[in-house]
């Protein structure tokens, strides 16, 4: 097993005394990235409890911005004055998991390190993904039925297509639907049929007998003359 020379752990020794001064000072010149001070303060509010998050958008992005801030650093922290610890042990230098010897070359390069390369446990990464992932394929949850073409009825995504229309956040520049050149035509498939499926159903109509069709000549007949797929000869009836 190849230990650290006298000179090697007094290197590494000092220069993790270093970053802990250096990180110190860091949180109290920054006041803790600003997290001693309330948001009521950042935002210029005296309550922010009956405003929206929106009306202060600003102040909640920076003040998650400074709790992340500040949590690596303290985390960083920790792992410097974990491996103080080690030195003063004399274990600094060890692999916690395995016990093999951790190369000068690693230990220089990360001096708050208590793992050899191959179970440094920050090199893991996660794949889990959360639960509601599981409900919420297809779009709408379970309840979305566009991929059953034999489905006609009202389903997941009508209901939000109602509740949409009341008003959300979107504006045309951020709409699904890229052509949107107004508040009309941002929300979800805002361009789909209602109430007929095919436009001849929303200009043709019969009387009780079916026998007798009349045209009634509203915007969806024009649209549908001034198409291609228009029929020209319905404008003699």
């Amino acid at each position: 097993m190849k230990t650290l020379t006298s000179a090697e752990l007094d290197l590494l020794h000092e220069r993790l005394l270093d970053e802990q001064r250096e990180i110190r000072k860091r949180l109290v010149d920054e006041d803790h990235y600003g997290l001693r001070h309330s948001l009521r303060d950042e935002s210029g509010e005296l309550s922010s409890i009956d405003n929206h998050p929106g009306d202060t958008a600003t102040e909640l992005y920076e003040r998650g911005k400074d709790v992340a801030l500040a949590e690596q650093e303290e985390l960083h922290l920790q792992r410097i004055e974990a491996a103080l610890q080690a030195i003063d042990n004399g274990t600094y230098g060890v692999c916690l998991l395995c016990g093999a010897s951790i190369p000068f070359e690693r230990l220089d390069a990360v001096p708050d390190t208590l793992y050899c390369k191959e179970h440094a446990p920050r090199q893991l990464l996660s794949h889990r993904r959360p639960a509601e992932e599981g409900l919420l394929s297809p779009p709408f949850g379970r309840t979305s039925r566009d991929e059953h073409d034999s489905f006609n009825g009202f389903d997941g995504e009508d209901a939000w297509q109602i509740v949409e229309r009341w008003g959300n956040s979107d504006s045309p520049a951020m709409s699904e639907n890229r052509d949107a050149a107004d508040y009309d035509h941002i929300y979800t498939e805002a361009d789909e049929h209602d109430g007929y499926v095919e436009s001849l159903e929303s200009f043709l109509a019969t009387d009780i007998t079916g026998k007798h069709v009349t045209i009634v000549r509203n915007r969806e007949y024009d649209r549908y003359i001034h198409s291609e797929e228009g029929d020209h000869s319905l404008e003699n009836n």
